[in-house]
């Protein structure tokens, strides 16, 4: 029997070559194979290519090509986030840079639960989640100046509130990082903490206070597509419980963001406890053109933020920041083969309040390597091209009479219909361009009517590539 080559050793990862070659040219052949964003023939059409690939799951004997042929099967059947006609979600297509860093911990294969499994990914993941929570906590916020809102200071919005440090944890993304954050609220405020949020606030808010047995959630109505003040004003009158108020700073059907400044002075007046869903919105903290849309955001108790959205990373790279780093205490647990009380004691690290997981990936090697690479200026960038990407392309929906605009774009996402098609005739344009591959559009409620989704987060997307885009839907449009 022939012992497969383990991916590293004491001297590095001889093996690893030849294997690459294959994945790349795997990847390669998938991708000529599938010839558009999406694969065609739908469900069963994909589903039939899997089953033949894959064969018998757990044969007697190995079959030393499975790799290339079920990572091409893998290419050929994905939905390529790369292509710019993939555009229906908020899923990225990653930097080059960092999935080869999420490569060299899959060689690595370090343990975030313990610091003997491993030693430098643990001060890494320090050092760069403070970083990142700094992002979201900088006093006074980075481009001051350019804030839509004059927020009051400080002390002005939340003047019952300590200093503290300021701290991050990884996450496998928004969902969660927001169960967290209803962790945390009801370990510190009590099991009737009550969480108040808009319809507009991602499912995961009411799901995470359901599975965490706590009261049920108050969802106000958000016709607009943000919560308003006055609503939120109301509600936390109406009742006598502590309250978790949960802000959204870029919604996943529209993208947009909550007025967050006096949704800050209203958690401060009733003293609440205030949550900022910012999964979507969190990137704009790299650029200087956007960041201002995020003024208030250093007021809230805890912040998400997903870099596999507006960050390029490979799935997963979520966090949690926590304005106040001793909330995390809420999160200490003890087992004494991994934390042993001496062995903390005389300085080895303790990662089990780092995460409601035990083992995990350190996730954080692609995101400091992004950082470094990019730079500030470079992840603005790339910010900023994707939200100018959906301006031009909102403004081609709004000039052409055969479509609606539902709105211009606070990030990178447009909703847009064909003119006088019924909801039923948007969906079935949709899962047309689907079934033949051609395109992959979002669907999205707003104003009592459906629209097709574009959500933009390729930045080598090119005009051509938005009219181009146009066209197909239009020519699929049926009259």
């Amino acid at each position: 029997m022939n012992t497969p080559p383990l991916a590293s050793g004491p001297e590095g990862p001889p093996s690893l070559r030849p294997l690459l070659d294959t994945v790349l040219e795997a990847l390669g052949e998938g991708a000529r194979a599938r010839g558009g964003p999406l694969p065609a023939g739908g469900p069963g059409a994909v589903a039939s290519r899997v089953r033949d690939a894959l064969g018998d799951v757990l044969p007697d004997e190995g079959d030393p090509d499975s790799l290339r042929h079920l990572v091409r099967a893998l290419a050929e059947g994905a939905a390529d986030p790369a292509d710019p006609l993939c555009a229906a979600h908020l899923h990225c297509p990653p930097l080059a840079v960092a999935a080869a860093a999420d490569l060299a911990v899959s060689v690595l294969n370090p343990s975030m639960d313990s610091w003997d499994q491993a030693p430098a990914a643990s001060e890494l993941e320090a050092l760069v989640t403070r970083a990142l929570a700094n992002e979201v906590y900088l006093d006074p916020p980075r481009g001051a100046g350019l804030h839509r809102y004059a927020a009051p200071p400080r002390g002005a919005i939340n003047p019952h509130r300590p200093a503290a440090n300021n701290d991050a944890l990884v996450t496998t993304g928004g969902t969660e990082s927001n169960q967290l954050a209803l962790l945390l609220a009801r370990e510190i405020q009590g099991p009737d903490v009550r969480l108040i949020c808009g319809a507009n606030a991602h499912h995961s808010l009411p799901r995470a206070a359901w599975l965490l047995g706590m009261p049920a959630p108050v969802i106000i109505p958000t016709p607009t597509g943000t919560l308003d003040p006055t609503t939120l004003h109301t509600a936390l009158q109406s009742g006598s419980a502590p309250a978790l108020v949960a802000a959204t700073a870029g919604t996943t059907d529209t993208g947009q963001i909550d007025p967050l400044p006096e949704i800050a002075h209203l958690c401060a007046e009733h003293h609440a406890r205030l949550h900022i869903d910012a999964a979507y919105g969190g990137g704009l903290l790299f650029s200087t053109r956007h960041r201002d849309k995020l003024t208030g955001i250093d007021t809230a108790d805890t912040v998400t933020l997903d870099l596999h959205k507006l960050g390029w990373q490979p799935v997963a790279a979520g966090l949690l920041a926590v304005r106040n780093g001793n909330d995390l205490t809420a999160l200490h647990q003890h087992a004494d083969y991994l934390n042993a009380d001496d062995d903390t004691e005389a300085g080895l690290p303790d990662l089990l309040g780092r995460s409601l997981r035990t083992t995990r990936r350190p996730d954080i090697l692609k995101i400091a390597v992004t950082l470094k690479t990019l730079g500030r200026t470079g992840l603005g960038a790339l910010v900023d091209q994707v939200c100018e990407r959906a301006r031009e392309f909102a403004q081609l929906v709004h000039d052409h009479p055969g479509f609606e605009l539902h709105e211009p774009p606070t990030i990178s996402t447009v909703l847009f219909r064909p003119a006088n098609a019924t909801d039923d005739a948007v969906a079935a344009v949709r899962r047309k361009l689907l079934t033949d591959g051609r395109a992959v559009l979002g669907r999205a409620r707003a104003a009592d009517r459906l629209w097709l989704k574009v959500t933009l987060l390729n930045p080598t997307t090119r005009p051509a590539d938005l009219a181009g885009l146009l066209q197909l839907v239009e020519g699929t449009t049926p009259r």
